[in-house]
């Protein structure tokens, strides 16, 4: 099958490409697509001729241009319906049904310059299915955002991410207003999932895309602000899979200045090594990383309701374990060669030791956050006293 994407330097084109070369090299075997796959990529800057090669050679359309701030709006029509009208017409000199998915708006359905001519749009390419055969799929997009959308233009999810994510303030008229918004990948694969449908079948549209998130504008802005505040306060935002909070950091994480991509983390030091929390979560607990100095025990506490999991995963170490009314001792000895987990749950004090000639780093995930006002950590030998009275 041989694709034709008309618009290609576009937001939405670039992921949808991205997607599509991901699928014809392997390297994503999710889509249940039956024929092999070309791709042919177009802008208007490659002229007229080689437009007309494309559409004579290919088996479906995605159209993907646009205007939507032109310098005068009679430019509306030209971008939005004249030149798809030129795309159509040489997709009528095949000699079979051509499908075609248009990239349409909600403004479809106003009466402004730029929402006439996208409805001038879906009615070119309804009368070309019609004359033609062909299945046509007239997408009315909201807002799409994510990875490579442009700021400054048409997307207030790109603009505030760019905005905030350098410090600067951003302008919100209506905190209340809500907004509809699509992810690009649920958007991209609602597109690619067209590849395996009839060539000729009656589409019903416009379509929509299955997912939508509806939130304010105050919604968004706090988010993205709120990710911004996580390189200081470590907590993870909400990553929910498939959530609107998952979707938007990882969007926000795309507007982040090279120069921020790297950022120290506060290390507590000793000369027994170091201890440094990583990330804070809600719902999940803590994650951290502690050194520790060959030679070196670090530990010999207990905890009533926290409960951790060590994993070495550099040098040598020795983990023990010891319910506290017990005199029987648990003996671990791990290393970063052999990746394992040790659970330490309440009630059982425990220790590390380096037994190796490196620095000894262990992982530790604890199923809460500590807290300086509540810190559930008290002192207890591993080994006691042999004088000391045991209870069992």
């Amino acid at each position: 099958m041989k694709i034709l994407v008309v618009g290609a330097t576009g937001f939405l084109a670039r992921n949808l490409i991205a997607a599509l070369e991901n699928i014809i090299s392997g390297m994503d075997r999710s889509y249940d697509i039956p024929e092999e796959l070309f791709l042919y990529k177009y802008s208007r800057s490659m002229g007229e001729d080689r437009l007309k090669e494309y559409c004579r050679d290919c088996d479906f359309v995605f159209y993907l241009a646009g205007v939507n701030r032109p310098k005068e709006s009679e430019e509306y029509m030209q971008g939005n319906a004249y030149f798809l009208e030129n795309t159509l017409n040489e997709l009528r000199c095949q000699k079979y049904a051509c499908p075609v998915m248009y990239a349409s708006s909600i403004q479809a359905v106003l009466d402004n310059p730029y929402g006439e001519s996208k409805r001038a749009g879906e009615d070119l390419l309804e009368r070309y299915g019609q004359e033609t055969g062909s299945a046509v799929y007239i997408y009315r997009f909201s807002n799409i955002f994510g990875k490579w959308c442009q700021p400054d233009y048409n997307s207030v999810v790109a603009t505030f991410c760019y905005y905030i994510a350098r410090g600067l303030p951003v302008r919100i008229d209506d905190e209340e207003k809500q907004l509809h918004l699509h992810y690009i990948d649920d958007v991209v694969k609602e597109c690619i999932g067209l590849l395996s449908r009839e060539r000729t079948e009656k589409i019903h549209n416009p379509l929509s895309i299955r997912n939508t998130y509806h939130v304010t504008l105050g919604e968004i802005a706090s988010l993205i602000y709120g990710f911004r505040e996580t390189r200081e306060t470590k907590w993870i935002p909400d990553m929910k899979e498939r959530s609107f909070s998952q979707r938007l950091y990882s969007t926000y994480l795309t507007y982040l200045p090279e120069e921020e991509l790297r950022y120290v983390l506060d290390m507590n030091h000793d000369e027994r090594g170091s201890f440094t929390e990583l990330f804070r979560t809600k719902e999940r607990g803590q994650i951290s990383v502690n050194i520790t100095k060959p030679g070196i025990t670090k530990g010999e506490h207990w905890h009533h309701t926290k409960n951790e999991k060590f994993i070495v995963v550099s040098g040598k170490g020795w983990i023990r374990l010891r319910e506290i009314f017990s005199r029987d001792i648990l003996d671990f000895h791990v290393s970063g060669e052999k990746i394992e987990v040790i659970d330490i749950p309440p009630g059982y004090t425990h220790s590390i030791i380096n037994e190796g000639d490196t620095d000894l780093i262990t992982l530790i995930w604890a199923n809460e956050c500590f807290r300086k006002e509540k810190p559930d950590t008290y002192y207890r030998k591993i080994q006691e006293n042999e004088g000391e009275e045991w209870r069992n």
